[in-house]
């Protein structure tokens, strides 16, 4: 929200007050309270005028400082709020005539008690950002509104990221965020997935604690300054020591949450019914015996709305014209393989049996005067389950159990964006703060009972919603873009944008959702969705099996398909790192090369993982450009070499898309490539690039359930390479990328390979000598 008119006035009916000086400094319990007048304090007569600020600084974990705004104390404690994971963190405080510092970890806020009002957060040595001069406000407006505004300075060389997964450009300085979730598709300015933190490629990040609407003006209303407010009487966010941009989220993330472990099945490719389209069990098996007939490795197969009937979304019953035998029909899928999803939301319709059944035990959310609240916008006469309510979570989660019962797998928590603010909840929670955090008791509900029933390594959502902390229950997907390569464009943006914010999984429709892709989109598509955390076909109101496209589109799915099959051990290890540490398995450029002001910018390409690059192709004739950072790399899927920092433009065929691996890189690939769920360390081979003199790499590989079953080191010295496993089952292999030369090995054998030399091991170690 913009205050001012220009950068010396106010706008229209807009009043502000802004801390000029310290009054005192108290210390307790291990928080630094500052109290600020707004007006200069030359004599008593001054100390009967407010308003007075008062902000209170604490740590809750080593390198985190939470900074609290105060104006009216009394304000009564309004829910919800976010569920913070507290560490322990010991502050250090201190308080003289010059400053008043609290340190924690690395990180320190420095209160200035000089002339005027300046805080500065250092750490490293430097200066991170600072507070200063009527960057702080209370404000009123004639309208009888009060707000709390902060003021961080951005440097002249530092960029803002995240703030949910947002499709416009990823770098967010010069942009106006409004934290306030929506159905907005992927191309506007709204967001499915709104999260009041942003990270910097200047060392921390900021997390605003509010989990109500939160405005953001980016290096906008004040172009050197990272802006937001609240409506209400105090503000409180934490800023973040990195420096680097994975410290920054894996602080981050132990703060808010990290995302849950998710079964290895999932990473499969999922096939869905469609929306709107006409299917029954003829259909489905169709679909599925298709899939299985062109030698397509299928993971789930998901059901869409129209598995329940007509006006009765939600009562969790199947529609008995199409599905007569729905626990027969999941059967017949299971005996196949297959994991079962179902489409769900939130709302009850008014003609589902569960609305008269929920509004007489008051499950469902009501207006001011008792009534339930209704509308017509999605279900006609559609009321919202209040979640607030412990029974009416119980009761929610009871429908989906007996869906379990049957062998339902997980379920896609679909909607949960348009939630009003003129109603009242079950536990009083205010209905500002509730609009966005809605979601997250929706999906932990969802998540809570399929932990609960399936253990927790098997617990998966695929959830459209979402705020801060929603990304404990994975995973979430793109929602609703056109069939182009705009919105392809446009949904990579909003993935590399989420990552960003705290989430480690994310997926899109592969060929959009509105429309139908031709085939060019199509295809170029599906190498993006199979180089994702996890991939799915699924539209609006056409089918997505690829021969209904062209044949070509058929063998393109095959081969990315079980390409990605094949990374599983690689895969499996990336997603460790999400799940352990928060950082995403899919991530802008400037995430991994923060020193590289090329990457700055980068939207049109990523990093999954730490060594593969990514850049999908956004043409028909597939014609792309791509930045290669320093050094050189490889192209996965031909061997050629590629000597970076520069740019690259080449052309692809729908078989192809430029997929790097990062020089020192020693990937695991395994030797199963038809379902994603097998012995990653049985017959793995180790895919070695540029290994330079000196490079000792450990190669970890997980089992599917996440366990490391096995180790490999990885050593050059000169012209030796030395490879020792511990835990590898016999038949592991090493593959030199590049290096044809005749090698002497001692506990392997050497054979050729389209890409270099293959050494199959004979025992736990290997070395190979003669590597140039």
């Amino acid at each position: 929200m913009k205050f001012t008119d220009g950068y010396w006035m106010m706008r229209k009916g807009v009043h502000a007050a802004h801390p000029v000086e310290v009054l005192d400094c108290t210390v307790a319990s291990g928080t630094l309270v500052v109290h600020a007048p707004t007006k200069r304090i030359r004599h008593r007569g001054d100390l009967l005028k407010g308003p007075v600020v008062t902000t209170a600084y604490s740590s809750p974990m080593p390198d985190v400082i939470g900074v609290k705004i105060t104006h009216f104390a009394g304000e009564v404690p309004r829910r919800p709020e976010f569920q913070l994971h507290q560490g322990s963190a010991d502050p250090r405080i201190s308080v003289d005539d010059d400053a008043a510092v609290l340190t924690s970890g690395e990180l320190s806020v420095r209160v200035d008690r000089g002339e005027e009002w300046r805080v500065d957060f250092l750490a490293g040595g430097r200066r991170l950002t600072t507070s200063g001069a009527k960057a702080v406000a209370l404000v009123d407006t004639d309208d009888g509104e009060h707000y709390i505004r902060e003021q961080l300075e951005l440097g002249v060389d530092h960029h803002v990221y995240g703030l949910g997964e947002r499709f416009g450009p990823l770098v967010k300085n010069g942009q106006t965020v409004d934290i306030w979730n929506a159905d907005g598709g992927t191309a506007s300015e709204q967001a499915y997935k709104n999260v009041p933190f942003f990270l910097t490629d200047g060392g921390y990040g900021v997390f605003v604690d509010h989990p109500g609407e939160v405005s953001f003006e980016i290096a906008s209303e004040a172009v050197s300054r990272a802006q937001f407010s609240v409506e209400g009487q105090s503000l409180q966010y934490f800023l973040i020591y990195g420096p680097t941009p994975k410290e920054i989220l894996r602080k981050y993330t132990a703060l808010t949450g990290r995302p849950a472990r998710l079964p290895a099945w999932s990473f499969g490719l999922w096939l869905s019914t469609s929306f709107t389209t006409s299917y029954d069990e003829g259909t489905v098996t169709e679909f599925i015996d298709g899939m299985a007939e062109r030698d397509l490795p299928l993971s789930v197969f998901h059901f869409d709305c129209f598995w329940m009937r007509e006006y009765n979304w939600c009562d969790f019953e199947w529609d008995p014209q199409t599905f007569p035998d729905p626990r027969g029909m999941l059967g017949r899928l299971k005996a196949r393989g297959l994991r079962i999803s179902l489409w769900i939301n939130p709302y009850i319709a008014q003609r589902s049996p569960l609305f008269a059944e929920g509004k007489a035990h008051g499950y469902l959310l009501k207006r001011p005067n008792g009534d339930v609240w209704q509308w017509d916008l999605w279900q006609p006469g559609m009321g919202l389950v209040d979640f607030t309510n412990p029974e009416a979570r119980e009761w929610y989660a009871s429908k989906l159990d007996a869906l379990l019962d049957m062998g339902v797998d997980c379920f896609k928590t679909d909607f949960g964006e348009r939630v009003p603010t003129d109603v009242e909840y079950f536990d009083g929670a205010d209905p500002e703060r509730m609009h966005n955090y809605y979601t997250y008791l929706y999906n932990q509900t969802v998540f809570d009972l399929l932990r609960k029933r399936r253990g927790e390594a098997e617990a998966i959502v695929f959830a459209r919603s979402a705020t801060a902390g929603t990304q404990q229950f994975p995973v979430h997907w793109g929602g609703d873009s056109e069939s182009s390569f705009a919105a392809m464009a446009e949904s990579l943006r909003g993935g590399l944008s989420l990552g960003m914010s705290g989430f480690g999984y994310w997926s899109h429709d592969i060929g959009g959702f509105e429309g139908t892709p031709d085939a060019a989109v199509f295809k170029r598509w599906i190498a993006f969705g199979l180089l994702s955390s996890h991939s799915r076909l699924h539209g609006n109101h056409s089918y997505r099996v690829p021969w209904l496209f062209d044949d070509e589109a058929v063998d393109v799915l095959r081969s990315f398909t079980r390409l990605k099959l094949g990374l599983m051990p690689y895969l499996s290890g990336t997603a460790r790192q999400a799940y352990s540490e928060g950082v995403p398995m899919m991530r802008a450029m400037v995430v991994d090369f923060p020193g590289d002001p090329a990457c700055t910018h980068l939207e049109r390409q990523y990093m999954l993982g730490d060594d593969l690059l990514v850049a999908p192709v956004l043409s028909e004739d597939g014609e792309v450009s791509y930045y290669v950072p320093e050094g050189t790399w490889t192209h996965y899927l031909t061997g050629r070499r590629v000597a970076g920092p520069r740019w690259v433009r080449e052309h692809h065929g729908f078989d192809s898309v430029p997929l790097l691996v990062r020089p020192g890189a020693v990937v695991p690939v395994g030797a199963v490539d038809d379902r994603p769920d097998y012995d990653y360390a049985d017959g793995v081979t180790l895919r070695a690039y540029e290994l330079p003199d000196g490079a000792r790499v450990t190669t970890e590989v997980p089992a599917p359930t996440g366990e490391i079953t096995a180790t490999f080191t990885t050593r050059r010295d000169g012209g030796e390479i030395r490879v020792e496993a511990t835990g590898a089952p016999p038949g592991w292999r090493v593959l030199l990328v590049g290096v044809r030369a005749a090698l002497s090995v001692d506990g392997g054998t050497t054979t050729e390979h389209e890409q270099g030399t293959l050494v199959e091991a004979e025992q736990d170690s290997l070395s190979i000598r003669g590597v140039g």
